[in-house]
C-alpha cells in the first residue's frame, strides 16, 4: 500500500502548502535525499497550537500539534514532488518545542509526529532518528516546529 492511501485509511487529507514564510525554500532535494523546512501545525495560515508547552499548552495538545506539523511536511513534499510517491522512508526528524522554562517533556511532546511516521510507514521504513529540544519561541508563537529528512526511492 502506498503513502497516500495511508493517509486516506488514517482520514488525513493534504491540503495546499504553506508557501515559504521568508527566503528560503520549503523542500530542498539534493540526489536522493529531501530536506523539508521547518513545518507548523497549521491549517492555512492559522497556527492550531500555540503558546508555551508546560504552560498554556498541555502535552496532549503538544503532541497533536507535532502530530500536525508532520502532517504539513508530507504536504510540503507532496507539492515539491509532486506526489508522494518516490517518497522512502523518514531518516530524521528535529523537533522544536516552544517550552516553558521548566518543561522537560520535549520528547514526549515529538512523539505525536513520531507515532505517526510508524503508523503511515510501519517498523522499518519509519524508524527514524530524532532530536527534541526546548525553544524559547517559534515563529507565529507555535508550540511546535517539525524539520524533517526524507529518504527518497
Amino acid at each position: 500500500m502506498n503513502l497516500e492511501q495511508r493517509l486516506k485509511e488514517q482520514g488525513i487529507e493534504l491540503h495546499a502548502a504553506a508557501a515559504a514564510g521568508a527566503a528560503y525554500q520549503p523542500v530542498v532535494v539534493h540526489g536522493d535525499i529531501a530536506y523539508v523546512s521547518g513545518q507548523l501545525p497549521r491549517d492555512g495560515d492559522h497556527v492550531l497550537v500555540q503558546g508555551q508547552v508546560g504552560r498554556d499548552v498541555d502535552i496532549a495538545q503538544g503532541k497533536h500539534g507535532a502530530r500536525v506539523a508532520f502532517i504539513r511536511v508530507l504536504t510540503a513534499l507532496r507539492d515539491a514532488l509532486g506526489s508522494l510517491e518516490r517518497v522512502d522512508r523518514v531518516l530524521k526528524l528535529t523537533v522544536f518545542v516552544h517550552s516553558a522554562a521548566d518543561f522537560s517533556g520535549q520528547s514526549q511532546v515529538a512523539d505525536g509526529a513520531s507515532q505517526l511516521i510508524f503508523e503511515l510507514f510501519g517498523k522499518e521504513r519509519g524508524g527514524h532518528a530524532r532530536t527534541s529540544v526546548g525553544v524559547a519561541q517559534l515563529p507565529r508563537n507555535a508550540a511546535v516546529e517539525v524539520e524533517a529528512t526524507i529518504a527518497l526511492k
